[in-house]
């Protein structure tokens, strides 16, 4: 249903599976309803879902941003001390570039990069049993070296994936013990690594090929 205030002028996120979640998309008239709005209006938004929502106590606060280095992701990274980021890219060369400017981004506001996660890595053949690289290889490793962060791990393409996300359902309840499934577990307790053991010592600084070098070479995919 629709999002609700408490009538203490906060707003109230929806749940689901023991997860709050607020999106620009709840508040729309229909979901078919397109966001025609300027920086300055998505900015606003993004403040008043950090400072206005009734979060409550949370053990992470994750916010989904679009590619690249747009207004969105300037002012969190202006206005929030995030414990860390983390790159998402798929495999193949083309789908770099945004990812490389945002390591870049990051790295010159000082948000540390906890890793990278090469999404769409490859899809395994239900007759072969054979793992076909669909879109190319290497990706997210070029992104983590250039980042000096750890490629965090790969999530195959999937149908459960697809299936659960139109049931409304997180494949990690429909299919917890499938190949995504188990992709995503070690992927999700290596994030919650990286942000423990950034809570307590800084991260490694980046290589000399990394970003804010004035060196650095932007390798490109094969």
């Amino acid at each position: 249903g629709p999002v609700v205030g408490d009538g203490n002028g906060h707003i109230q996120p929806l749940e689901r599976h023991g997860i709050k979640l607020m999106s620009i998309g709840f508040l729309l008239e229909s979901d078919k309803a397109a966001v025609i709005w300027r920086g300055p209006m998505l900015q606003g938004a993004l403040m008043q879902f950090l400072k206005d929502v009734h979060w409550g106590t949370l053990d992470y606060l994750i916010v989904d941003l679009p590619p690249g280095t747009g207004d969105v992701a300037l002012t969190l990274t202006q206005n929030v001390r995030a414990s860390g980021a983390v790159l998402v890219t798929t495999p193949q060369g083309v789908a770099l570039a945004d990812v490389y400017k945002a390591a870049s981004m990051l790295q010159t506001v000082k948000v540390p990069i906890l890793g990278v996660v090469e999404n769409e890595s490859y899809f395994v053949c239900d007759g072969c049993d054979k793992r076909h690289e669909l879109f190319g290889s290497g990706g997210g490793q070029l992104i983590a070296d250039f980042s000096s962060a750890p490629l965090l791990g790969q999530i195959p393409v999937d149908p459960a994936v697809r299936e659960s996300g139109d049931s409304g359902t997180p494949v990690m309840r429909s299919a917890p013990d499938s190949s995504v499934g188990k992709a995503i577990k070690s992927i999700a307790e290596r994030i919650a690594d990286r942000v423990s053991v950034a809570s307590v010592r800084p991260l490694p600084e980046p290589s000399p090929n990394g970003p804010g070098s004035k060196n650095r070479h932007l390798p490109i995919a094969r």
